[in-house]
């Protein structure tokens, strides 16, 4: 165990995440919205802390590490900032420090050992999947107060006037009328996610195919304008940005409110001022001014957010905005977020208000790099300080007493005996005295150093082995020489020292291991024949030391391609191949990387083509079309389950350019805790590139191994059920064979108690882990919600982001094992039961002829809309762009949620005639709506991992010239490859992409989409406001959400 270091010193070899900060336009206008009441009064007794002790673990200052590398081509040289070095000799371009912190529990079952940290940035859809978002999002109401609800809008059939009524929340999207009431008060926004690794800078090797993106901050797509908000600058780009995480929002912040005259009723669609309580009837959409409707906002510059003030809980800014977080109690809304902010103390309440309880914990989430980084506490040999009961770990929220003797669990209730070497006099406050000096006591999120009781074995090696796919297929289509192109720059990034190894296979209808030992001249192939009993040859000279044979190991990348450019084999054992790397592999758990390009066809695991099925079944409208969307059977899942246990995580890269029933193969990520990347249709021309990208990020993003997570509530609360990408072998805890910065796990929460009016309610998450650089830590997550019985307080502090991310994710669970129709059903229903029970208690008594909706759940029509045309419930889709969507989804962050259904869509064409728009380099996007696409247009889209570009029939000559180097539109070629060329225009919109880019953590292949043939339907099919055989327009949809409401009122 580590010798104990001072409190507030630094711990060597831990550095802490960062990200450069980003700057947004805010935007609003014409929106006369009264603030809401200062943020909710949270009256739980504030947790008291107890002295320092000598062997007290450390406050670990995590040296800022430099950028890191993003997705994006690798910058050519990093400058690494100053600070202690890092641990195990990881080499540049690796972060550092170790992953975040181990959870809580106790060791884990023999056997089990973690596997490597599952890549992030998955391709959300194939080529048919939904483009990027859009601007920014509605920012959830202030604090709550107990009074009536937040403001209400008009109904969209026709204008009516906006009623007295509770304050409003605060939105950036469009103006929306809004009810008088005290003034909404200005949540802290989040920003944009990017890589920041807990460990120190990354440098990359130089980039192969171009320089890497820019982090820079994006401005949403609200065509109001407002005054920029205080700002920070922009970060520099890619190459020498002091942090490796992208600034600026995912799609916009939100606009700055600007509050109503006292007396005057805010706007209605369409309509100026209208007196209080005036009464207007639905009378179609005709009347009702497009632009007046509920949309996503802009807003410029961090908000600061503390997570606690005067000892009470602060409602958290929208994870779409860009904020800077501080710890003063509860942990920062970036690692844990609930869907309200506010718990309700009855199970009838909560029903009645037809919300979702539930947590979204992203453990290891990207902070931003004006935040103070994690501290690290270390308790010595006696580990940390648990509740006997339920095992709690110490939190702020524990109260001592009898003269810090004692301490009572915020979680369970119980009295426990303050360990003597752990005493501290109490303060006139009731507080320790030296609670503020003591992280686990003052922060809500810290890291513990772990115990020999936390490990059934010595942490894991950091295991890397890369599986190709040979078979005719992938030789033929470049997929093969793509992938050891990509494997072969990645070598430079993988941690450097003796805990570092490597093994490398390739199969088609055999299996072909290769032993890398120093002492051979050359490497030396071992075939496997049989797929239907596998088995791994030289077992201890398969899998090697990244130091002894890395010689080898490059010239047999090179040669792969060439090996088997005569390979007449179109067969694939992917199943069989995998279980023998997994053989090759039991022993210590790691990262299995599989390149695969065809449909398994031979050996284990052997699937057949269930596509033309499928899609004669869509067509014939038949019921059970929606099983193809479920694997074909239990055998790889069965498989997974055994990878799982030994900690061996799969990542999979799709590198196909035909059907491969991804609803099964991807039964292994999504059960191993790793990620499916889709490179559909797989261009040897475009998608290296992306490919390379993806890889690179998967193994130097922040990442933990053989992680296990648990989830402890108050007293009254329980957890549901998890949702997310791993495996679960006992009730209480989910095992992940790896963890990354990128994923998110859902809990969903029930009452199985009253709780008390005014009491505060605790939920705890705890991941044990291993570090990339082999410590096992704990890393705990605290935070501290109040109880109300009052229903306006719960829609007052409704979080639109992550309700709607619940929304998406359950969706996404239901989609294999029923109907589309049936699951567009339901969530339609779900969007008018909460607006209808917020009309029904909450508001104001009003005309039949308004739409009044809470402010801090305006935008959910909208984005309920664009869930029901989504990728994953278009019947029309390729069956594997769907299963790719919805294995997407298992593990999606929040605030890449809404971009991902609501796509951002920016018009390229007049970028050099704009002015800096408050220095944000990404523009604000456009509506979702064809009517905003002009046929002398270009146009840019984007949902977080996919993008399409858009060119008109008449774009000026002189602007395609300036964009893709050719006179006319019918000489830009099918597949695009951005380039930069030596015009304002180009290095602009090259900005613009790589900025996107960086906010992503993810390269983002761009499709290019024309007027008039088949890409450009595909581009208008993400059209969410349009009429589309998907389903209504925006406008229409509200007037039918307002009907439905006035259905259940009458």
């Amino acid at each position: 165990m580590a010798a104990p270091v001072p409190p507030g010193a630094q711990r060597p070899n831990n550095p802490q995440n960062t990200a450069p900060p980003n700057s947004l336009a805010a935007n609003m206008q014409n929106l006369n919205i009264n603030r809401p009441p200062p943020p909710m009064p949270g009256s739980g007794p504030r947790p008291f802390a107890p002295s320092p002790q000598p062997s007290y673990g450390v406050q670990q200052q995590h040296p800022r590490p430099s950028p890191m590398p993003r997705p994006g081509p690798p910058p050519p040289a990093m400058t690494r900032p100053g600070g202690p070095p890092q641990p195990g000799g990881i080499p540049f371009g690796r972060p550092s420090g170790p992953p975040p912190s181990q959870p809580p529990f106790g060791s884990r079952p023999p056997g089990a050992f973690p596997a490597a940290a599952p890549p992030s940035g998955a391709r959300p859809v194939g080529f048919g999947s939904p483009p990027p978002m859009g601007p920014g999002m509605s920012m959830p109401g202030g604090p709550v107060t107990n009074g009536p609800p937040p403001p209400m809008m008009s109904a969209p059939g026709g204008p009516g006037p906006v009623t007295n009524g509770p304050p409003p929340m605060m939105s950036h999207g469009g103006p929306g009328p809004v009810t008088n009431g005290p003034p909404p008060m200005m949540g802290p926004g989040g920003f944009p996610r990017g890589p920041q690794f807990p460990g120190g800078s990354m440098m990359g090797p130089p980039p192969p195919y171009g320089q890497p993106p820019n982090a820079h901050p994006l401005a949403g797509g609200s065509p109001l304008t407002s005054p920029p908000a205080h700002s920070i600058p922009p970060p520099t780009t890619f190459p020498g940005a002091p942090y490796g995480r992208p600034g600026g929002f995912p799609y916009g912040a939100p606009p700055q409110q600007h509050a109503s005259a006292p007396g005057t009723p805010g706007s209605m669609y369409g309509m100026g001022p209208v007196p209080n309580q005036s009464m207007t009837t639905v009378s179609g959409p005709s009347k009702v001014d497009l632009n007046q409707i509920p949309r996503p906002g802009t807003s410029s510059g961090p908000i600061m957010y503390e997570t606690r003030q005067e000892n009470q809980a602060n409602p958290p800014p929208p994870a779409t905005v860009d904020y800077i977080a501080r710890d003063t109690g509860n942990c920062s809304p970036r690692y844990m977020r609930c869907t309200i902010h506010q718990i309700p103390c009855t199970v009838d309440l909560l029903s009645t208000s037809g919300m979702q309880l539930a947590l979204i914990i992203q453990p290891l989430a990207l902070s931003h790099p004006s935040e103070e980084p994690i501290q690290v506490v270390d308790f010595g040999e006696s580990g940390p300080v648990r509740c006997s009961r339920c095992k709690g770990y110490i939190n702020p929220f524990m109260k001592f007493v009898d003269q810090g003797r004692k301490f009572i669990c915020n979680l369970c209730g119980y009295t426990d005996e303050t360990p003597r070497d752990y005493q501290c006099n109490l303060g006139p406050d009731g507080r320790r005295r030296d609670a503020d000096e003591r992280p686990e006591l003052c922060r809500g999120t810290v890291d513990f150093v772990a115990t020999k009781e936390y490990m059934v074995r010595e942490p894991m090696p950091a295991v890397y082995f890369f599986l190709i796919d040979v078979s005719m297929n992938a030789i033929q289509t470049g997929a093969t020489a793509a992938a050891c192109s990509a494997i072969q720059q990645v070598l430079s990034d993988l941690p450097e020292g003796p805990r570092t190894f490597v093994g490398i296979a390739t199969f088609d209808s055999t299996i072909h291991f290769y032993n890398l030992k120093r002492a051979l001249q050359q490497p030396l192939m071992l075939i496997v024949p049989d797929v239907q009993d596998v088995y791994t040859p030289l077992e201890t000279d398969v899998i090697v030391q990244l130091s002894e044979c890395r010689q080898h190991l490059e010239i047999l990348l090179e040669s792969i391609p060439t090996m088997f450019q005569e390979s007449k084999s179109p067969e694939s054992a992917f199943g069989a191949a995998v279980k023998a790397a997994f053989l090759a592999m039991k022993s210590t758990g790691g990262k299995l990387m599989v390149f695969q390009s065809v449909l398994p066809s031979v050996g284990i695991g052997a699937l057949s083509s269930r596509e033309a099925d499928g899609r004669a079944n869509a067509f014939a409208d038949e019921k059970e079309a929606h099983k193809l969307l479920q694997p074909a059977d239990k055998t790889l899942r069965t498989m997974a389950i055994e990878f799982a246990e030994y900690q061996v995580c799969v990542d999979l890269f799709i590198t196909s350019q035909a059907y491969v029933d991804m609803a099964s193969v991807s039964d292994i990520p999504r059960t191993t805790g790793g990620q499916v990347y889709c490179y559909y249709p797989f261009s040897a021309l475009s998608d290296p590139p992306k490919l390379y990208n993806d890889l690179r990020w998967n193994i130097t993003r922040p990442q933990g191994f053989e992680a296990v997570m648990r989830v402890r509530c108050s007293q009254g609360i329980q957890v549901h059920e998890y949702s997310g990408n791993f495996c679960k072998r006992i009730p209480t805890d989910i095992d992940l064979p790896a963890i990354d910065c990128d994923k998110a796990v859902m809990v969903t929460l029930k009452h199985d108690d009253k709780l008390q009016d005014g009491a505060e309610c605790g939920f705890q998450c705890a991941l044990l882990y291993t570090t990339i650089t082999g410590e096992r830590r704990i890393r705990v997550i605290n935070l501290s919600l109040p109880c109300t019985s009052m229903l306006s307080n719960l829609f007052r502090s409704a979080d639109l982001d992550s309700q709607f991310a619940c929304m998406l994710k359950q969706a996404a669970n239901e989609i294999p094992t029923k109907a589309p129709s049936l699951v567009k059903e339901q969530a339609i229903n779900s969007c008018i039961s909460t607006l209808s029970s917020y009309r029904k208690f909450c508001a104001t008594v009003t005309s039949a002829g308004q739409l009044i909706l809470p402010e801090a759940l305006k935008l959910l029509p909208l984005y309920t809309l664009a869930l029901t045309k989504s990728v994953g419930l278009r019947s029309d889709g390729r069956i594997d762009d769907r299963s790719f969507w919805i294995n997407h989804v298992s593990s999606l962050s929040t605030p890449l949620a809404i971009p991902l259904i609501c796509p951002r869509m920016i018009a390229v064409h007049d970028l050099d005639t704009k002015d800096n728009e408050g220095e944000t380099v990404v523009p604000s996007s456009i509506p979702l709506t064809s009517e905003n696409l002009r046929d002398d247009g270009v146009y840019f889209l984007e949902n977080g991992d996919d993008a399409l570009m858009y060119v008109g029939e008449a774009v000026n000559s002189d602007i395609l010239m300036k964009l893709f180097n050719v006179p006319s539109a019918a000489d830009i070629p099918s597949q695009y490859v951005l380039e930069k060329y030596d015009n304002q225009l180009s290095k602009k919109f090259n900005d613009v992409v790589n900025e996107i880019r960086r906010q992503r953590s993810s390269y983002l292949r761009i499709k290019l989409c024309k007027r008039g043939d088949p890409t450009g339907m595909l581009f208008l099919s993400y059209m969410v406001e349009d009429r589309t055989a998907g389903g209504p327009s925006y406008m229409d949809f509200l007037v039918q959400v307002h009907r439905q409401i006035q259905g259940k009122l009458n």
